[in-house]
């Protein structure tokens, strides 16, 4: 189950670069107050546009109390009460889930069987807390990954739960199995910012269906839940970019920086704004600040070398593949495609040396066994 947990927006503009001459000032600021572009009159107009009721996105209702009473017997060990729960909910026959990307509450997800990262993870962790067990929200650092929708690019970025069992002892609970790895870099994040995450999300979703105004709205209760949080800025941006309304989404995107230098849409959404603008040295300022962030991520050029290996150009991802070995020295998938493209590339040695790196770094057992049997075929010569 994989997609756009955390939506950050990138608004497509078409452009071209162009030489300047102009002496380079990057903006640090704008005239626009925040108060401003949360009241967003240019979007508003006279419409009258109510904030939003809180909503509890963990409340357990009546129907998972059950649930969890036929499953989970509250009297055991917390290990073993995290078992009981993550089987009750995985195992097809009792429960199932599907991935989409909707974003919703616990008691949503709950009825749905259905929704993204941030769904899910919000109703487990509604269940586990109800259950006794310790649990935070947790933010993920997956690999840049952009998707077309309409006139936007959507970001994808990752959430799951981390679990305290106590005496030393944590797991980690992810619905994204298929992707993730435990290397990547992660924090714990509270409450409050998860939903943060939630708000903003749904606001994204409304605004890829030109629903202005509800998006408005949810942005602003994410800003009100965390005036510092980052990803509800740039998303603003990217509905005043919507509108055309170039200053508010350029105002946007630098308090979007001004909290966190590093984010990433802010940043490309600013290139491409002023490229728009034809003011081509900002443009390209902000666009190189941008590749060079993404490029310095190893698993972004896991990402490109991958690309790379599927396109054959098997030079290019072995380049990619030393970076990101280099960076990151306990990934075996890192080693394993590096192992393959060698392989692809006519260096049968040099494939030998990666696959059995891959086998050393690997921690799965199965994986460890995938890897060890491709040796052996290389070794035979099949």
């Amino acid at each position: 189950m994989y997609g756009n947990c955390f939506r950050y927006l990138s608004y497509l503009v078409l452009f071209s670069l162009g030489a300047c001459a102009s002496p380079l000032t990057v903006p640090q600021g704008s005239a626009l107050t925040t108060d401003e572009l949360l009241r967003a009159e240019p979007l508003t107009g006279e419409a009258d546009v109510p904030g939003l009721a809180d909503v509890d996105v963990l409340d357990v209702d009546q129907d998972m109390l059950q649930f969890l009473a036929a499953h989970v017997n509250r009297n055991q060990g917390s290990t073993r009460r995290l078992r009981d729960l993550l089987r009750a909910i995985i195992t097809s026959g009792n429960f199932g889930l599907e991935y989409d990307e909707t974003t919703r509450t616990a008691q949503d997800t709950f009825r749905a069987r259905r929704g993204n990262c941030l769904s899910f993870t919000n109703m487990f962790v509604a269940m586990a807390r109800e259950v006794g067990l310790d649990v935070t929200y947790q933010e993920v650092e997956i690999p840049p990954d952009w998707s077309l929708t309409g006139e936007t690019f959507n970001l994808s970025r990752h959430i799951n739960a981390f679990v305290d069992l106590g005496a030393g002892t944590t797991r980690e609970v992810d619905f994204n199995i298929d992707n993730f790895q435990g290397s990547y870099d992660r924090r714990l994040i509270s409450d409050s910012r998860a939903l943060a995450h939630y708000y903003s999300n749904i606001g994204a979703e409304h605004l890829q269906e030109h629903r202005v105004l509800e998006a408005l709205r949810y942005f602003r209760k994410s800003l009100a839940i965390e005036p510092g949080f980052a990803p509800a800025w740039s998303n603003l941006g990217v509905l005043y970019s919507q509108e055309e309304f170039y200053d508010y989404a350029e105002a946007a995107y630098l308090q979007a920086l001004e909290i966190d230098p590093h984010e990433l849409v802010a940043m490309s959404n600013l290139g491409q704004l002023y490229a728009y603008q034809e003011q081509h040295e900002l443009a390209d300022w902000y666009n190189q600040r941008s590749d060079r962030h993404r490029m310095r991520n190893p698993y972004f050029r896991y990402h490109l070398a991958y690309n790379a290996f599927m396109a054959e150009d098997y030079d290019a991802a072995i380049r990619h593949l030393k970076y990101s070995v280099r960076k990151e020295k306990h990934e075996d998938s890192f080693y394993f495609l590096m192992g393959l493209s060698h392989l692809q590339a006519g260096d049968a040695s040099m494939a030998r040396r990666w696959l059995e790196k891959a086998e050393q770094v690997a921690v799965d057992d199965a994986l460890k066994r995938n890897y060890h049997s491709k040796l052996e075929r290389l070794l035979d010569g099949r």
